[in-house]
Order: C-alpha cells, then sequence, then structure tokens
C-alpha cells in the first residue's frame, strides 16, 4: 500500500502535440541536477540556458566560493552596506522574513555556528583533528551579530554588514536554484516538466501521456515508512532530514541542522520535515524552520500559516508520523 497526494487545483493545460519528455541533468552547488521536459519534436535544447542559471546562484550565494557575492559581503568590514545582485537580495530578503517569523528557529546569518559544528567548508566533522565546540564557544558564537542585526535597503539593494556576520543561505538557496530552472523552462514557453536540485523538487503541467510527475516523499532509512508519493503539479517539494549529514558523540546523534537559538545541533527528535509549497525556496527553508522548531511549534506555526507539512519524528526503534492540516487536505485515501 501506498499514500498519495494530489494538488487541489489542477491546470487543462496539455503539452504540445508530439511532445516526448526528454531528460537533461549537470553538476552545480555540490550536488546534482536534472530536469524532465515534455518538449515538442523541433525544440531546441534548454540543458545549457539551465546550467548558466545555476552557475549565476553559485557565484552569488555560495559560501564555498571565497569570490562569491555572499563570502565578499561576509568578508566586509563592520559597520558598511553592501550592494547586493538582485537575486542575492530577493532570497536574503525572504530568509530574514523567515528568520523574524520563527522567531530566529531560522537564521541564514548561522554561517560561523554551521562551521564550528564542522558542516561547512573547514573544519568538517570528519577530519580527525575536529573538536565540537564547547559552551563557552558556543556563547562567544552566539554573543555575535545576527540576523536582526542586518538591516536592508530595498531602494539601494544594500544589506548593512553589521561585523561579523556570516550568512549561510545553504538552506534557502538550492529551493531557489530549482525555482530559477523551473522559471528559465517557462520563459522557454515550456510548462511541463519536473526539475530537481539535490533532492528538492518542482513541477508543472503534466506528462505527454496526461499523467502527472509523480514523487515519492523521502523515508528515514532504517526505518519502516508507509510510502507517500504525490503529483507535483504546480507544486514544489523540500526536505529536511536528520539523516542526511550527521555525527555521533558520547551515543547521541548531532545533525546538521543547528538551532540558532541554542548554538547546538537540534535534539528534538525529528528525523524529517517535508513541506510542499508553490515555490521551492519557501519550501526549503521552511522545512529547515519547521525541523527546528519541533512537531510542537512547528505544527502550530504551519497550521497557522496554512503550510502543507509533514514530520517524521522518531520514538524508539520507530517513527511517529504529524501532519499538518493542509497536508491531510491533500491526502487521497
Amino acid at each position: 500500500m501506498r499514500r498519495v497526494l494530489v494538488p487541489l487545483a489542477i491546470s487543462p493545460l496539455l503539452p504540445p502535440h508530439g511532445a516526448a519528455v526528454r531528460a537533461f541533468a549537470g553538476r552545480s552547488m555540490g550536488t546534482s541536477w536534472s530536469a524532465k521536459v515534455a518538449l515538442a519534436p523541433d525544440a531546441a535544447d534548454p540543458s545549457a540556458a539551465l546550467q548558466a542559471l545555476l552557475d549565476e546562484v553559485v557565484a552569488q550565494m555560495s559560501h564555498w566560493e571565497s569570490g562569491s557575492d555572499l563570502s565578499r559581503f561576509n568578508q566586509a568590514p563592520a559597520g558598511t552596506w553592501q550592494r547586493l545582485p538582485a537575486n542575492l537580495f530577493h532570497v536574503l530578503n525572504y530568509a530574514l522574513e523567515v528568520a523574524a517569523a520563527s522567531g530566529g528557529a531560522y537564521d541564514p546569518c548561522a554561517g560561523a555556528l554551521v562551521e564550528r559544528w564542522g558542516f561547512g567548508a573547514v573544519q568538517r566533522h570528519d577530519q580527525p583533528d575536529f573538536e565540537a565546540p564547547d559552551s563557552a564557544a558556543i556563547a562567544a558564537l552566539l554573543a555575535r551579530p545576527g540576523w536582526r542585526d542586518v538591516c536592508l535597503d530595498v531602494a539601494a539593494r544594500s544589506a548593512f554588514q553589521p561585523g561579523g556576520v556570516a550568512l549561510d543561505l545553504s538552506s534557502v538557496a538550492k529551493g531557489y536554484a530549482v525555482d530559477q530552472l523551473a522559471r528559465g523552462l517557462e520563459a522557454r514557453g515550456l510548462h511541463h516538466y519536473l526539475v530537481e536540485v539535490g533532492g528538492e523538487l518542482r513541477g508543472a503541467g503534466v506528462k505527454p501521456d496526461g499523467s502527472p510527475w509523480w514523487v515519492e516523499l523521502e523515508s528515514v532509512p532504517g526505518t519502516a515508512d508507509t510510502p507517500t508519493v504525490v503529483a507535483l503539479h504546480g507544486l514544489a517539494l523540500a526536505t529536511s532530514g536528520d539523516y542526511r549529514r550527521f555525527f555521533e558523540r558520547g551515543g547521541q546523534r548531532l545533525p546538521h541542522t543547528i538551532d540558532p537559538r541554542s548554538g547546538c545541533p537540534i535534539a528534538n527528535q525529528v528525523a524529517s520535515v517535508s513541506v510542499l509549497h508553490v515555490d521551492c525556496m519557501a519550501a526549503d527553508a521552511l522545512s529547515t524552520a519547521l525541523s527546528v522548531l519541533g512537531p510542537e511549534a512547528g505544527l502550530a506555526f504551519a497550521e497557522a500559516r496554512a503550510l502543507a507539512a509533514r514530520f517524521l519524528v522518531r520514538r524508539g526503534a520507530g517513527l511517529d508520523e504529524i501532519c499538518s492540516s493542509a497536508y491531510l487536505a491533500l491526502l487521497q485515501e
């Protein structure tokens, strides 16, 4: 048995006559990307244009590339305003909105914490000389300026660097990259596709045979879970999981999702959170925010904003599934 999620609104638009699904793929953001597109026989190959869009995201938002616009901001002197490219400004603005809405459970300025816990570009947790931070080191990092101190000037498209703020948009930029692929296809008049970057997805339209783009929600490795598939028709899907990157210390799992309020990896037993949204950027950021908030506060957050979210929470050797009302509205029994 499997469960099925379908969108509440279905577009009547069909692929062009004679269309066939063509697949494209490449590498970006330290992971893979793919696109399945219903193309007419005479349609041009869009892969080069799609790769260029992803390259632009990396050039602006990578915290791994020292020459990126994000790295330029992180290295800027204290008390300076930094003009940002339009796309980076847009993503940062949204990330700060989620930070405010979540009370800091989501924080795009937590880059220094992520690095210190071994999940950044240097001093990684899987290196032999890595040492987890002690309480004094965590307190020092929490005392640094954070998301409340990064002001934006919309008219000048600039952000204020108060000093010591290390932006890390890895929990939103990948979703934004998925949206960019979708927009790139739409701009070419291609409205039937499934695009993906590192497991985050967005779909629109249908296949040439009229069937939807079926995608299975991620399961948690080592646990029994009823398979759930979703028709990505005008929807995006992102999942945050504690099984993707983690290390163990003293028998405790320390996942890469950091609670910016405590300065430590989350310890709320949330194994994964999946969010369905029209925009993958939002699904990406919100799945992280809900993971940090946990099943109770996270569900309340999702209900207040009509978010379609599924929590999988570790209970002994099994999982509890907790779903928002908007998620349940998509479920076909």
